[in-house]
């Protein structure tokens, strides 16, 4: 009976201790199990989306506030005088008469029969704005170092509160979700809340390891698939942004180091501890989605394992394509430093 009274206290204790895990990675419990809370959707609030999508160019359609200001087609609520040449679509009519019935106060001599009511002095037009269309793809990822200490959990709650606030607030945009392990492949948004991180296989602490993809005896389900291919991912995100008619084309890379495998042709080499040759190849298909002027945010998350180089091979691809760094702090994930090689600035959101 004592032992049966043991096992009740350990079970409950080890209950206490997963609502806890749960509630710390922004899950709640319900009769179906587990699922992400409304605090997980706040991750990327008005402050983090304005700054993945400042700087956008006029498009198409979509609904992001940028900055360009004209003949556009959403009227804004400032105002300014109206030149010849401007559209009296967008005249002010409220804040037009108001001006008339001032001077016209102030001025009674203006008030003589067979003048007019409105003058061309009197006369406002609302400023207007362009829609700004944008094309993201969200790189995932999911190598086996996501597993220590729950990241890929933190790396999921990013895709989906992603996903659900784009979806909101932009609806006009194109959005698409790319899964980065060894290779990487395309997921939908449904499929995000069942990723998982690939088992390690390989504990040796080198590794240097090379499949001949072109080769049909080559069977890549025997392929170790948890290092880190971002070159990979970066390739597939740019070819799916490269036929997206906007100007406003971005990846956001999701990711806690230094990349472990890259492509050489049909090779693909899976090399640890992470290798010049792997950096290299990395970079120059950063430097072909800068070509096509796609702009790179990526997301550092902290690791135990993470050093200096991780960081400063997250500044260097985005210093050189003219992208962001957020460094995250804060086990919510709800502080970011940001590092905005677009605007050259640093700042921290809180």
């Amino acid at each position: 009976e004592a032992k049966v009274e043991e096992l009740n206290k350990l079970q409950k204790q080890i209950e206490e201790y997963v609502k806890q895990e749960a509630e710390r990675q922004g899950l709640e419990s319900t009769a179906n199990g587990f699922r992400l809370s409304p605090q997980a959707y706040k991750l990327f609030q008005s402050k983090l989306l304005q700054e993945i999508f400042s700087d956008l160019e006029a498009a198409r359609s979509g609904r992001h506030t940028g900055p360009i200001v004209g003949e556009g087609a959403v009227e804004i609520e400032r105002t300014k005088p109206y030149e010849f040449g401007d559209s009296v679509a967008h005249l002010d009519l409220v804040g037009s008469f108001t001006n008339a019935m001032i001077r016209r106060a102030a001025n009674p001599a203006s008030n003589a029969p067979g003048t007019a009511m409105l003058h061309q002095d009197d006369m406002l037009v609302h400023r207007t704005r362009n829609n700004p269309k944008c094309a993201t793809v969200v790189l995932l990822d999911m190598s086996g170092s996501m597993r220590y200490g729950g990241q890929y959990v933190q790396v999921k709650r990013m895709g989906l509160a992603l996903d659900a606030l784009i979806r909101r607030e932009y609806p006009g945009d194109f959005l698409r979700f790319v899964e980065m392990f060894t290779m990487a492949r395309l997921v939908s948004a449904p499929d995000l809340a069942s990723l998982m991180p690939k088992l390690v296989s390989i504990h040796s602490p080198v590794v240097r390891l090379r499949a001949d993809l072109a080769n049909p005896e080559t069977n890549e389900a025997l392929i170790p698939q948890h290092f880190t291919n971002i070159q990979r991912a970066m390739q597939l995100g740019r070819q799916m942004l490269s036929v997206q008619d906007t100007p406003n084309r971005q990846l956001i890379l999701i990711t806690d180091g230094l990349p472990t495998a890259h492509f050489e042709g049909q090779h693909l080499y899976m090399l640890y501890p992470p290798d010049p040759r792997t950096e290299e190849a990395t970079m120059r298909e950063a430097n072909l989605c800068a070509k096509e002027n796609i702009t790179i945010n990526i997301f550092l998350l902290p690791s135990w394992s993470q050093t200096s180089e991780d960081v400063k091979f997250a500044q260097a691809m985005a210093q050189r394509t003219k992208g962001r760094v957020f460094f995250t702090g804060g086990a919510d994930l709800d502080r970011y430093v940001l590092w905005d090689y677009v605007s050259m600035r640093r700042k921290v959101i809180a």
